[in-house]
């Protein structure tokens, strides 16, 4: 019974040395001195800021991308005892001695070397020779730029390993569909296709390229599974759900993950609360959250409330108003009603609150009970400080002549009634009975006797307005829009009818019985709404470029000077990889058409199955440089070299295929071919040569004289190398 003891227990692998090499010689490129320089570098300057607010559970907001890349990085900092104080505020800033440079760099820097291996492994999936793979894997390697960004605190060597990771996993996949469909291997690599891609797009919204790309691949393969009659429709059905739940629905899930755990861990309000709508505010814990507690839900006649826009833009913004008037004439010689102004003002102010009086009644106070304001009811709205009424008429506002002036009536005794009645209208209403809500209702304030809206033009007004922000009314409002939009933010109960004690109440702290809790959907909406539409730095930078200058390196960035030293990195590709992945790009592209106007004659220039891994490999390859690359040619932002790693990635990747395919197929005598080895021989030294010629200037580990520095350069970008110098 126990006779299975008489034997040992063997277990047999099977391991790629040319793996283990690759991994091994990989972390040695980017792990080694990886703490130099022990100075902020670039965007670490950027990056740094949120790492410190995870460290301290402060709630920020990068309209960039999605959590996922920032709380890696933020492992980091955990993992090496980071407390999160530290100054990012300038670029070459000496760390000090409480900030983990090597823990902080170590993610970036795993991913940058793990993609090397990564990268042999996707050629034998393709299909292709050891040598091939070997060669991928090489030019990984010795890519100075991809080795500069893999050692810092950044991000596209992580987004680099993700979109490798799910190239990779739907390969293996794919592959497992041949022998073995739905076995545990087939659904490891499956899933994992699903969870590296929501990783890509979870790191910055450039990974949704290469997500994308996998979907469209795998849909052209699922189209062929479904005309496969070998197959039962019960199997293509599961086939087809399987691919749904692992492709679709598991980043879906995976995505909102990031959000979730990214909106517990920063539950603290920081500076970049006001973005944020005034529910969201008083969500996190401190700032609104502290003001606002306890306040009123309902608000009623008499109410104190300050109205915030919700379009919060070009500024979030409260409506204000104060003693200064309208100017008489304005410098176009149009004349104005010369009433109080009525603005937008970008800070808390005691000039921010309103009294809500039912136009009926004289009384500024709440009755007991109180009488709450609904959908549809006409309010007056009185300024707490100077208790005049929000009032709009047929005069033109000062920089929007389209539009009606917004003031606070001023009685000069001429032929200019006031007109200050409102009619509230809420917008998130679930009835026409629904009561106006602190916070959580948004109202249009519709003028009784024009129609006009109360909007926030976002225009700044002169020196006689102090550059707050112009309030209008809208006369002919062209559907909804937020800047018509306001909110109750602040809000108390009025007690005092006197005025002088009224101001008092206003100056002082409103603190009642209410709270609210926002779901973590509509948090999650409200977020991915402001990332989405977060308006981009689109500001010159010396460093940018255009999309165009990254193809033929006419860009560099200097990442790190030294203070004292020559010594200093830069952002530089090695010019023989770029160039000759660029002619790879266009051989390829020649070579397809022409196999494919032949193919169409009927002639098969090589067998089926080499035409189909040619094709599947420029899919991948070719595929994943343009979807990482055209899409610049669209965006507005500020670009930079380091931009087009994630395309140069895949274009790197299909460098080896296209050597081996002329080889194979293009090469008729083995003269050729010999002849042609020693090409790619002398072509991979000279790729060597130029990475150690920049090795200086990847690791910054060398200072070098003006004449070095001097040698380096390349075409006319190169003169930042000897900038100082």
């Amino acid at each position: 019974m126990l006779g299975f003891l008489e034997r040992p227990v063997v277990v047999t692998a099977d391991i790629n040395l040319n793996v283990v090499a690759l991994t091994a010689v990989g972390l040695l490129s980017r792990l080694w001195q990886l703490a130099y320089p022990r100075a902020v570098v670039f965007d670490e300057v950027y990056y740094g800021q949120y790492i410190s607010f995870y460290m301290k559970r402060i709630f920020f907001l990068d309209g960039s991308g999605p959590p996922f890349g920032h709380m890696l990085l933020a492992l980091g900092g955990y993992l090496g005892g980071f407390d999160g104080n530290f100054l990012w505020n300038r670029i070459g800033a000496e760390y000090s001695s409480n900030v983990p440079v090597w823990s902080l760099r170590l993610l970036p820097a795993l991913t940058g070397a793990f993609s090397i291996p990564m990268a042999y492994q996707i050629l034998l999936e393709l299909g292709f020779s050891h040598c091939a793979a070997m060669g991928a894997a090489l030019l990984m390697l010795i890519e100075n730029a991809l080795i500069t960004q893999s050692r810092l605190m950044l991000l596209e060597s992580v987004l680099i390993f993700f979109n490798l990771l799910a190239v990779l996993s739907y390969l293996k996949f794919s592959n497992s569909q041949k022998h073995r469909p739905f076995s545990l291997s087939w659904w490891f690599w499956l899933m994992l296709t699903g969870v590296a891609c929501s990783c890509a797009v979870g790191v910055k919204y450039m990974g949704i390229f290469t997500y994308l790309l996998v979907l469209a691949v795998a849909s052209v393969h699922a189209w062929h599974l479904i005309g496969d009659q070998t197959l039962s429709n019960v199997c293509v059905l599961c086939h087809l759900l399987a691919r749904a739940a692992a492709l679709l629905v598991i980043p879906t899930l995976m995505y909102l993950l990031f959000f979730y755990v990214h909106l517990i861990l920063v539950y603290r309000s920081g500076p970049h609360d006001q973005i944020m709508s005034s529910a969201f505010q008083a969500s996190l814990e401190g700032g609104l959250a502290r003001i606002t507690q306890g306040q009123p839900l309902e608000v009623a006649y008499g109410s104190q409330v300050t109205l915030k826009n919700v379009f919060g833009k070009p500024v979030p913004c409260w409506l204000h108003s104060h003693q200064s008037t309208y100017p008489m004439i304005y410098e176009n010689g149009r004349g104005s009603s010369h009433q109080q102004q009525v603005t937008c003002y970008p800070f808390k102010d005691v000039n921010n609150w309103w009294i809500v009086k039912d136009p009926g009644r004289h009384q500024l106070v709440v009755n007991n009970p109180p009488r709450p304001v609904r959908h549809g009811d006409v309010v007056q709205l009185v300024h707490g400080m100077t208790t005049r009424f929000l009032n709009t008429h047929d005069v033109a506002a000062p920089l929007s002549p389209h539009s009606q002036e917004v003031s606070c009536y001023v009685d000069y005794n001429i032929s200019m009634p006031s007109q200050n009645l409102w009619r509230l209208d809420i917008v998130n209403r679930e009835s026409d009975t629904e009561v106006w809500k602190t916070i959580l209702s948004e109202v249009r304030l519709v003028h009784v006797n024009t129609s006009a809206v109360l909007k926030l033009s976002g225009a700044h007004l002169p020196d006689w307005g102090f550059q707050q922000l112009e309030v209008v009314g809208e006369k002919l409002p062209q559907g909804y829009h937020e800047s018509m939009v306001w909110n109750v933010e602040e809000h108390r109960y009025g007690k005092s009818q006197e005025q002088k004690e009224r101001e008092l109440e206003l100056h002082s702290p409103a603190q009642m019985d209410v709270s609210r809790n926002l779901s973590f959907m509509a948090r999650f909406l409200e977020l991915q709404w402001r990332m989405l539409t977060a308006k981009s730095d689109d500001s010159e930078h010396k460093y940018s470029s255009s999309p165009l200058d990254w193809v033929t390196l006419d860009t560099s960035i200097a990442y790190w000077l030294h203070p004292r030293t020559s010594a200093q990195i830069h952002l530089l590709g090695n010019i023989v990889i770029w160039a000759s992945a660029s002619l790879a790009m266009v051989v390829y592209i020649l070579l397809f058409f022409w196999y494919l106007l032949r193919r169409r004659r009927s002639i098969c220039d090589i067998p089926e199955d080499s035409w189909l891994r040619w094709v599947l490999a420029g899919a991948l390859c070719a595929g994943g440089w343009a979807v990482n690359y055209l899409p610049f040619f669209m965006m507005e932002k500020t670009l930079f070299l380091y931009h087009y790693l994630p395309a140069l990635t895949f274009q790197i990747l299909l460098l080896p295929v296209v050597l081996q395919h002329v080889s194979d197929h293009l090469c008729r005598s083995q003269l050729l071919r010999s002849l042609f080895s020693a090409l790619v021989v002398a072509w991979y030294s000279c790729a060597c040569h130029v990475f150690n010629t920049l090795r200086p200037l990847t690791y910054g580990d060398k200072s070098l004289s003006p004449s070095e520095l001097k040698a380096l350069r390349w075409k006319d970008s190169w003169d930042i190398l000897i900038r100082k110098h």
